[in-house]
């Protein structure tokens, strides 16, 4: 499978799981929304590797697999409840938009930590795709859109570094080829934050614990929905650089955008629309970079 065919994969799985956190919010809060992923994903995540151990031989992680796995984990968690609190405030569509604002951190990033290469035709690709992400974001300033639109970008940002994490997980393992290295650090990862979210929330919030066994229905979609596109993001992670996946990954924008008007009633403005013109731009430009 190309990392082009997994990260489409990925982002559609993704927006699925994003809306079935948003609506699991009101009931089990910010933090109970953003266990579910990880909780209810483990199960799924677990099922997946159990049937490739049947047919081929499974890496077992080392200190520095682990060390990568757990700066992925711990900041994908940090990311996905600041991503939480935004819609509150943002709206689904907008902030979608406003954490797709990680391309160039990430691909900066990756060059230092994963001595991934840059070229000019790569950064020109992904400044106009989060140039379009900057437009698409509708972000009204001027009416308390500072501190929305800061975590937004933050959870971005933490997002982006989640991605150099696991991407660094992956390429550590002695051996495997990339679905199965995927599925093994997916594995990994989905342990580490459910053990995580397990202590924070019996510390923190019993309440949400309570609510995430009353709502175990939905929280079994998102954790199924948020397991699936995981695997594809970690197929591409361990295809290509994590830059090019998240770059290309923008397209959930633009079906975040359909997803916000049917499903949440919420509109789309002019520049929003030329936003959408500019990453389906810069998407297409990012495909042709790394294909020439």
């Amino acid at each position: 499978m190309s990392w082009i065919l997994a990260t489409l994969i990925a982002a559609a799985a993704q927006t699925g799981r994003n809306a079935a956190q948003r609506r699991l919010t009101a009931e089990l809060g910010t933090m109970g929304a953003t266990a579910v992923r990880f909780l209810f994903g483990l199960p799924f995540a677990a099922l997946v590797l159990a049937g490739m151990a049947v047919l081929v031989p499974v890496p077992m992680p080392d200190a520095a697999v682990l060390g990568w796995a757990a700066l992925g984990a711990g900041s994908q968690i940090a990311a996905t409840a600041l991503m939480l609190l935004t819609m509150e405030s943002r709206g689904f569509g907008v902030t979608t938009a406003l954490i797709k604002t990680e391309p160039v951190t990430l691909a900066l990033i990756g060059a230092l930590l994963l001595a991934e290469p840059l070229g000019p035709a790569r950064m020109a690709a992904i400044a106009t795709a989060t140039l379009g992400v900057v437009l698409m974001s509708g972000a009204d300033w001027r009416r308390g859109g500072w501190r929305a639109g800061g975590l937004g970008i933050a959870a971005g940002a933490l997002f982006g570094l989640s991605a150099i994490g696991f991407r660094g997980a992956i390429l550590a393992l002695p051996f495997g080829a990339e679905p199965v290295r995927a599925a093994t650090v997916l594995l990994l990862s989905l342990a580490l934050q459910s053990a995580i979210m397990l202590a924070w929330l019996g510390a923190a919030d019993r309440r949400a614990l309570a609510g995430i066994a009353r709502h175990w229905r939905g929280s079994l979609g998102a954790g199924a929905l948020g397991a699936l596109a995981s695997l594809f993001w970690f197929l591409g992670f361990a295809l290509t650089a994590a830059a090019n996946v998240r770059t290309l990954a923008l397209v959930e924008v633009v079906m975040a955008q359909l997803v916000s008007g049917r499903l949440f009633r919420e509109g789309i403005s002019g520049r929003q629309m030329a936003g959408m013109a500019l990453i389906v731009l810069g998407v297409a430009a990012l495909i042709a970079a790394s294909h020439g």
